[in-house]
């Protein structure tokens, strides 16, 4: 029998070989422990800043607060524009069981229409993270009481309070204040483009007519922010800080309550508008369109269907006629074209000419009528003014011509938007030879110089135009700037918006501006003015001059025109009218526009005489000094002759 060798075993390699696993081992352990001591030192060293903000926002949210929008008032401190509080039904839907079945209760129990509550449901469990939806808006007290009587009822349920914007005169003041809606995506764009998208953080409206939109970064003020501590549904626990917001500034307007009011009575049913300045500042005393509507339909949205009631009036109430209405001038114009005739010496005071009724131009057949058939004889410029004589201006702007005339008018302040601090305004028209070439391909023709003279043809104008154009020949060649905005308020007291002028009219012989003038204050004054029957008896000198729009031709000769009852009320003339008071320093001017209602010497120019009658019966004493009466030349009394009535 063999035995088997067995080797010796070499004790030193097999403990060289476990030194070298066990060093192998401890490196590997060392190594390990070393980066878990890093990551450790960073996790509570060098990033405890950053992981503890990201750990708290789990939990810490900042929500932004809505500032309160400041305040509009008239130059008497009369609220035109308020915050009032409003109750809504929120609901936070993680806390409701059976969410479409309790809101179908509550609307019972408050008598509200439910709306689409299935899409109420849809659009709460996409919004689960915020912590309660709004369900109902604008409830009464009555609903409010009932609701708290039964809150147990309903879990998840609250009644929250809130400021919402509101017009206490209602269709008074719309298209001059105008109103705030709901902010839309084109909103939302704007603001974005314009960097003040995240201060409307909290804000559900923002301005979108009149003053509330023109001075929406003065009254919509400056958003808050609070902290709060949240779980994790987002449901606040509890404040942590809170920093509150800067609510908007308080504004003045210069408009004043009753004499808007007196604008409203005045023009009744009838569509049309009105402008009244204040001659020596530009501040808009009045302007008021009709029809107008209920600005605080859009505060909380307006109804499809009472939007649509709106837009398919045939009437337009949504356009407001003072600043966007266009309207032919008429004779409103004359003493304009007076002065300029005056001006480039084509006439004088004494310059005459003969009215047998008509105006021929040499060569050209048709007939140029005025409006008394048988002519006003021998004419002058003040009688051409008084009596509105139309043959006299057919010659006037013969020889000025159409390029002078558009020129000079353009300086004065037709054809282009007066700078009123609203945006809805309108340049409305001046023609002129290159615009007809540009506009129709055609050339200007002597016929149509004739219509412009009367204020007829392609010639608009908005009734803010004829208020500054007034302006201007009231205070001699001042080109002032009509505002509504008086004063903001601030923190040292009320900060008053200055008169912004242009350059005035010069004219080398100032005799020329009250020649016209003088003109103007005996239509009102004398007998033959085709304003006399409207102001007899007022207690205050005025000036002004009446205007008669034809918007449709009806027939060229007068004796063959119909009875305005037997014309289709939307083809009968526009009655217009402009003027000041008193003549001698001027405080108030005013411009009449109201639509197919006949001659403005019967229906415009009473509406200005309750306007002045107003103003200076109700004027304060201590910021407006009494004014002297003082007469003028009449002249010796005839038989009343009114183009305008």
């Amino acid at each position: 029998m063999i035995r088997k060798r067995v080797p010796i075993r070499d004790h030193q390699a097999e403990a060289q070989l476990f030194f070298r696993r066990a060093v192998f081992c401890m490196v590997l352990v060392t190594v390990v422990f070393m980066i878990l001591l890093s990551n450790l030192y960073r996790l509570q060293v060098t990033g405890f800043q950053e992981f503890q903000t990201r750990s708290n926002s789990n939990r810490i949210t900042v929500l932004p607060v809505a500032p309160n929008r400041g305040l509009i008032m008239d130059r008497n401190g009369e609220l035109l524009a308020e915050n009032i509080p409003v109750y809504s039904l929120e609901v936070i839907p993680e806390e409701v069981r059976n969410l479409a079945e309790r809101l179908q209760a509550v609307s019972e129990l408050l008598d509200i229409e439910p709306g689409d509550i299935d899409q109420f449901v849809r659009q709460a469990r996409i919004s689960r993270r915020f912590p309660q939806l709004s369900f109902a808006d604008n409830l009464t007290e009555e609903q409010v009481a009932r609701f708290a009587v039964n809150q147990h009822q309903f879990p998840g349920f609250s009644v929250e309070a809130r400021l919402q914007r509101h017009y206490p005169h209602g269709e008074l003041f719309t298209h001059a204040i105008g109103y705030v809606g709901r902010i839309n995506q084109q909103d939302v764009i704007r603001l974005r483009e314009q960097e003040q998208y995240a201060n409307y953080a909290a804000t559900r409206t923002i301005g979108k007519l009149g003053i509330e939109r023109y001075y929406e970064d003065v009254l919509h003020g400056k958003v808050g922010y609070q902290t709060v501590e949240v779980n994790n549904r987002g449901r606040i626990i509890r404040t942590l800080d809170f920093s509150p917001p800067s609510p908007g500034r308080d504004i003045y307007l210069e408009l004043d309550v009753g004499l808007q009011q007196v604008a409203k009575e005045q023009l009744q049913d009838r569509r049309g508008a009105i402008v009244v300045l204040d001659a020596n500042t530009g501040g808009v005393l009045a302007m008021y369109s009709n029809p107008s509507y209920d600005p605080n339909w859009f505060v909380g949205g307006i109804s499809r269907d009472r939007y649509s009631s709106l837009t398919s009036n045939p009437n337009n109430p949504l356009i407001n006629r003072a600043t966007q209405g266009r309207y032919p001038p008429a004779s409103t114009v004359k003493p304009h074209l007076g002065l300029l005739g005056l001006m480039d010496q084509i006439v004088t005071p004494t310059t005459r000419i003969w009215d047998p009724g008509y105006y021929e131009i040499p060569g050209v057949e048709r007939r140029f009528r005025d409006w008394r058939p048988h002519g006003h004889g021998w004419v002058d410029l003040n009688k051409a003014i008084v009596e509105s004589c139309n043959t006299y201006y057919y010659d006037l702007s013969l020889k000025l011509g159409i390029d002078r005339i558009s020129e000079f008018m353009s300086e004065i302040g037709f054809g282009r938007r007066t700078g009123l601090d609203i945006r809805e305004e309108n340049a409305a028209l001046l023609p002129s030879r290159d615009w007809k070439r540009g506009r129709f391909g055609e050339p200007w023709y002597a016929g149509e110089t004739l219509s412009v003279g009367i204020g007829q043809s392609y010639w608009t104008v908005t009734p803010i135009q004829m208020a500054t154009t007034t302006q201007v020949l009231a205070t001699q060649g001042r080109r002032i700037e009509p505002r509504l905005l008086k004063a903001t308020e601030s923190a040292e007291g009320l900060i008053y918006n200055a008169p912004r002028e242009h350059p005035p009219i010069m004219i080398e012989n100032t005799e020329h501006w009250q020649t016209v003038k003088q003109a103007m204050a005996n239509t009102v004054s004398t007998l033959q003015g085709t304003a006399h029957t409207a102001f007899r008896g007022a207690p205050y000198l005025a000036a002004g001059k009446t205007g008669t729009a034809q918007v449709a031709r009806i027939a060229d000769d007068i004796e063959e025109r119909p009875d305005i009852e037997d014309v289709a009320e939307r083809l009968r003339d526009n009655a217009t009218y402009i003027g000041y008071a008193p003549t001698t320093r001027p405080e108030i001017v005013v411009a009449i526009a109201i639509e197919n209602v006949g001659g403005g010497g019967r229906n415009a120019a009473p509406v200005a005489r309750a306007l002045m009658d107003h103003y200076f019966k109700h004027q304060r004493e201590d910021e407006r000094p009494r004014t002297a009466i003082a007469r003028y030349l009449v002249q010796p009394e005839t038989e009343l002759a009114d183009a305008d009535h």
